[in-house]
């Protein structure tokens, strides 16, 4: 017996030891196979790659003159001088880039945060409210999603054009507001991250419901929130159909549009090239800034712990 007792510990032992050699050779517990690793790794290297590859060309560029962009290596440095280039472009028609600056700013900051909590009421109530026809006009709201911005820019523009806001500032910031998506997109995580019985309790204790959201549900919303706002001003911020159909006036242009304008001169004045490869590095530097700021926020638990 003690002989048969010893062979079954061994052959428990050597059993465990091929299967921590097992588990080992995959990669640890839980973890999927070396070889799928490394082509998760390498599919992200290349598509790395590709993302940055532009952006880098944008900083290099950023530095060289006219001719060093049309007669020198593009990936590389020639006589690089960029804070002398870029104060060039900030002085070139009285700064006329750092107004088209603060308009894109102007644009797509207050529309952004405009559209973020016009999103954020729409898809609470819509998650929370029940009332007659409400997954009608939730349907709705689909269906803008699917519809182009190009589509509505001419309609938008008779529209302003009756009501005398045509050439405004708010012929841009106005169209900026509306979301579809970020109707869709906080209505969906409302109804998954704000709990039916938190806003009970809070009911209980007195609350009003423009406390409730203001105090409770915006802070619960958060990554949504967040996912909305950054949608939003990428897009105002890229946006040109829209400023080019509501303005003819360059005060009021955006950054893309007037960096466009520009490119329409380039040939009669070449030193509009370096200009346009210096505000367009400029232009991104915003929103590389904004996504390193806000991504702290995408995270997920919030309500985890807050209903017993």
């Amino acid at each position: 017996m003690t002989l048969v007792s010893e062979d079954r510990d061994s052959g428990r032992a050597a059993a465990r030891r091929s299967g921590a050699t097992a588990v080992a050779k995959a990669g640890g517990p839980g973890r999927p196979p070396l070889r799928h690793r490394i082509i998760t790794r390498s599919l992200l290297a290349v598509a790395a790659v590709y993302f940055l590859v532009p952006v880098y060309w944008l900083v290099v560029s950023a530095t060289k003159n006219t001719e060093g962009l049309f007669g020198t290596f593009g990936f590389w440095f020639a006589d690089p001088r960029p804070l002398e280039y870029l104060g060039d472009l900030l002085a070139y028609e009285d700064g006329i880039y750092v107004r088209w600056f603060a308009n894109s700013l102007l644009y797509a900051g207050a529309g952004a945060v405009a559209s973020t909590l016009l999103s954020a009421a729409a898809g609470y109530a819509l998650a929370k409210f029940p009332f007659p026809g409400r997954e009608t006009v939730f349907n709705v709201f689909l269906a803008g999603v699917l519809i182009p911005g190009t589509a509505l820019a001419l309609p938008l523009y008779l529209l302003f054009s009756e009501i005398g806001l045509a050439n405004t500032y708010w012929a841009v910031l106005v169209p900026s507001v509306v979301s579809p998506f970020g109707v869709y997109l906080c209505r969906i995580y409302a109804a998954a991250a704000v709990p039916d019985s938190l806003l009970e309790a809070a009911r209980i204790d007195g609350a009003g419901e423009a406390r409730i959201f203001f105090r409770l549900v915006l802070r619960l919303m958060t990554p949504a929130l967040v996912t909305v706002f950054l949608f939003q001003f990428v897009h105002i911020w890229n946006n040109f159909f829209l400023p080019l159909v509501m303005l003819s006036d360059s005060d009021l242009y955006p950054l893309q549009l007037g960096l466009t304008t520009w490119t329409g001169y380039a040939d009669r004045q070449p030193v509009l090239y370096q200009y346009t490869v210096g505000g367009a590095f400029l232009s991104v530097l915003p929103l590389m800034v904004l996504m390193g700021v806000l991504q702290r926020y995408w995270r997920t638990g919030l309500t985890e712990g807050s209903v017993k």
